[in-house]
């Protein structure tokens, strides 16, 4: 098989996957392989492409959840939408590669403390305005460092909400989010012809493999969802480490 297109196999499969269980980590699970065989704007543009389509099978999983508690998914896809514009601004001021390591030794502090730990970590009261605060930030990050997933993977778990909700608010946001980076990237011609190459085939490898992923959601309980969520903060933390140290000492 052809290098790139076993590492296009394998984006398909491994940001699939992820997206279909936990509706977040697309691009820290699948960017990595597409960066190996394609210009950084081709692999953020089809893997955010990948995360938004596959993140629409996750979404219809949920579908009966969302006008339910749409209130509190508002609370954080809009100011991440509004906080979008302003990360791509921040963009041409801000070390993005500072900002991934940074981001990355908190998942992993925060996925290695209590991803391990006898009881998970729960909130004893509300706090809507920070669930404000961290859609916001999200937005941000999604146009500074394409994290938009990262923050929210870490503060939604302590909700102790049941797995469908928590499902319900990261897909929708995640979804939104990408969406618009994708199209801006695409549209705005901001892409080359092996972008398109790409997507040929890491799209239907990632929408079967998303399956999988929503198979596997769908049989496990609240709290066993929660700490797998959790860990999976640590192992995003680790592929944000690894992948800033590659590209760095690549650069």
């Amino acid at each position: 098989m052809d290098d790139g297109l076993l590492y296009f196999v394998l984006a398909g499969i491994a940001g699939g996957f992820v997206n279909g269980f936990a509706g977040t980590g697309t691009a820290l699970f699948g960017l990595g392989f597409l960066l190996a065989v394609l210009e950084p704007a081709d692999a953020v543009a089809c893997i955010a492409f990948l995360s938004a389509l596959s993140g629409l099978q996750g979404l219809w999983t949920v579908r009966r959840t969302i006008p339910r508690i749409l209130p509190r998914i508002a609370r954080f896809v809009l100011p991440a939408l509004l906080g979008l514009p302003l990360g791509l601004w921040l963009l041409q001021f801000t070390n993005a590669d500072i900002l991934r390591l940074l981001v990355a030794l908190l998942l992993m502090t925060y996925g290695g403390w209590f991803g391990f730990a006898r009881t998970l970590p729960r909130l004893r009261t509300r706090m809507p305005r920070m669930d404000v605060l961290v859609g916001a930030a999200s937005g941000v990050l999604g146009g500074l460092a394409s994290l938009s997933g990262s923050l929210t993977a870490i503060w939604v778990p302590l909700q102790g909400w049941p797995k469908v909700e928590t499902r319900a608010v990261l897909q929708t946001l995640n979804v939104s989010v990408l969406t618009l980076t994708s199209g801006t990237l695409f549209l705005s011609g901001g892409t080359t012809p092996a972008a398109w190459t790409a997507l040929a085939v890491v799209l239907p490898v990632g929408v079967v493999s998303a399956r999988f992923g929503i198979w596997l959601f769908h049989r496990l309980s609240d709290e066993v969802f929660s700490r797998t969520l959790i860990l999976l903060c640590l192992a995003m933390g680790l592929g944000i480490l690894l992948g800033t140290l590659v590209q760095g000492g690549a650069s």
